[in-house]
Parts: structure tokens; sequence; C-alpha cells
């Protein structure tokens, strides 16, 4: 297992063994241990039906552990109130749904429950509090729209004001980019990269210097996601999670490799670097593309690639053009040379201003 611990770390997994009925979905092998950095953008990637959004129901304390134990500050977080966890944690689960005809300001009002009694109405901190996280999300125009009229971008940030407008230092998003296309999904991730590692405050005196330039809150967030190159794009830390267990853990560039991506995803691609922030760039490798990769590839890998590359390469399991294994590959053809391109100047897409590395 490829790890690197964090420095420090408020939530975490120790041992623990997650069950279904009688069905241990995680920890099956001794639990599972999880580590969440504090300050950071922690992404769980891993196979379909692998565990992941069981282990974030765990952390965020909607599934109990049949063994073992998660901490919050070093609490057993199955120990504390609901009222105190839901002060430090806010969890936004898979396609959440809200009333018919519910508006986004009183969604965004639920978030403040916490932080309220039972016998009592929203104070002027609440309603603070709400405009606060609208404004954060950028769904002050849609306050008072109903949700189920809003697209699916929109319809998350208002989800996500929610979040924040419990104002936890905590915030888990379970595949918060589902059924959203690239566009929305950069907007999301952009979101929740800039709450983890905010800018500083545009209200500030342009005399000082910007080393002291107040900055907002900054929080903790824990995102499950299928999309390997937006987790190399976005993520501080990636948990990578086979079988109900954690098989790697580190930064994009130190987990996200060629031997992890075959063995994990059954998936044999070359991992070169994303010209935009350096980090690590995912090229899947279907059946027509495999066969020539070794020869017409001159751009270094930016992972150790597996010993086993001489010959022809094994036929890629799947959808995408896939083969019996054990059927001997065809004769190889012989590559056909492009076209001649007039030279062009690089420009960078305008869909390329997500997170930086």
């Amino acid at each position: 297992m490829t790890a690197k611990p964090p420095t420090s770390s408020r939530l975490r997994a120790e041992r623990v063994r997650l069950a279904y009925g009688e069905r241990v979905v995680v920890g099956r092998d001794g639990g599972l241990d999880l580590d969440v950095p504090d300050g950071a953008l922690t992404v769980v990637v891993g196979p379909n039906g692998c565990g992941k959004s069981t282990v974030l129901r765990a952390l965020g304390r909607l599934l109990r552990p049949t063994a073992g134990r998660v901490l919050l500050d070093g609490r057993a977080i199955e120990s504390m109130p609901t009222r105190a966890v839901a002060r430090q944690l806010a969890l936004l689960p898979q396609s959440p749904t809200a009333p018919e005809g519910l508006t986004v300001r009183d969604l965004v009002s639920r978030g403040r429950h916490p932080h309220q009694r039972w016998y009592s109405s929203a104070s002027a901190a609440d309603d603070d509090a709400v405009a606060r996280a609208l404004a954060r999300v950028g769904a002050l125009d849609l306050a008072d729209r109903a949700v189920d009229e809003l697209s699916g971008g929109q319809r998350q940030r208002a989800w996500i004001a929610l979040a924040l407008a419990q104002e936890t230092d905590l915030l888990l998003l379970d595949e918060p980019t589902t059924f959203l296309d690239l566009c929305h999904q950069l907007e999301v991730l952009d979101l929740v990269h800039e709450l983890v590692h905010p800018a500083p405050d545009p209200q500030h005196d342009p005399q000082h210097d910007e080393r002291d330039r107040p900055r907002r809150p900054a929080r903790t967030a824990v995102v499950v996601l299928h999309d390997l190159n937006l987790t190399a794009r976005y993520a501080d830390h990636v948990v990578v999670v086979q079988d109900g267990a954690v098989v790697a853990a580190g930064t994009p560039s130190e987990v996200l490799t060629e031997h992890l991506l075959e063995q994990v995803f059954s998936v044999r691609a070359r991992v070169l670097e994303d010209p935009v922030t350096g980090g690590p760039l995912i090229v899947p490798l279907a059946g027509r593309h495999a066969a020539t990769a070794s020869t017409t590839s001159t751009t270094p890998s930016t992972s150790a690639a597996p010993a086993a590359r001489s010959g022809p390469p094994d036929q890629l399991s799947g959808p995408a053009g896939s083969a019996d294994p054990a059927e001997p590959a065809g004769p190889a053809q012989p590559p056909v040379a492009a076209p001649a391109r007039p030279p062009q100047t690089r420009t960078t897409h305008p869909l390329t201003t997500g997170a930086p590395r």
C-alpha cells in the first residue's frame, strides 16, 4: 500500500468493519484504517461496488461500524450527540431530493437546524448565515426559485449552500458531479476546491502586504468521485478503495500510476503529464490504441509502468473494444503516417480553469 501519514487528522477511521445486515462490505480482513488530512481536499476513488459511499456514510455517522470506530476530534463519533456532530460535520449524500415546490432559500435554511432549539424560530444570525452560504456558491439570484426548477449545476450549488449554512469545518460529498455535464462538473469542483483553499478576502487594504491579506475560513472536504482525471486535477489527497479495503493513499502523482490503474480498475492506460497543471493525466488504452501505444508514444510517463511490457499487449477487458484475453492477438498493423499539419498556436481552453496544482 502506498501511504503517507497526514500531519493532522480530526476525522479518522480505525479498523472499521461496515456491513448491511449480514453482508460485510468494508473491512473484511482486519478492518479499514483511514485518516482524513486536515485542510485538504481528499478524493475517494475505486471501482463500482468497492465500498466508497459506505465509507463516507460511516465517516458521517450514518452507518454504525460493526467493529472498530470512527473518531472525530479523538471521540468515537457514534457516542456524540447528533446536534454536536452536525455542528462540526456536514454530509451531502448522492442525488438528494427536496420536497416539491421548496425554494432554494428554504432548503438552505434547513442547514441552520443544528444551531436552533426546537421551540425557536430563525434568528437574524440564521438569516445572515443563509445569505452568506448562498453568496458563497453564487446562488443569491436563485434564492426564491423552486429547487425542482433548477438545472443540475444550480441544484448542486443549492445543496452545497445548505451544507455551508451548517457552518462546519468538515464537508463530506458523495458523488456531487453525478449526472452533470462537464461544465457543471468543473463548476461544482471549482467551488469545493475554493472552499478548502479559499482565495484572500477581496475587501482588504491594497497598501498591506499580500501575505497579510485576510482569507476566508478554510475547510476540510472528502469527496467520492468516479472521474480519475478530475480527481488528479482537484485532489490534494487520494484514497483508493478496492473490495472494501484501502489499497493506496497519497498525492495524485503518487497514487494514480499505470500499475495501480491496471490492478484496481482493470484498465491499461498511459499516465502522462497534464499540460495545464503538471499533475498526472490518464489516457486509457482501448484495444485499437493499445496495439501501437508502445511504439507511438514518445512522451515519458509520470509513473513507473508495470514490469512486463514486452511483446503485444493484452486486449483491454471491458465494454470498450473488449476481447477474450485467451484468444491469440491478431497480426500487428503497420502505423499509418498522419498527414502534415500547419503549425498551430497553443491556446488555453476556457474549461481548463480548474484547481491549480
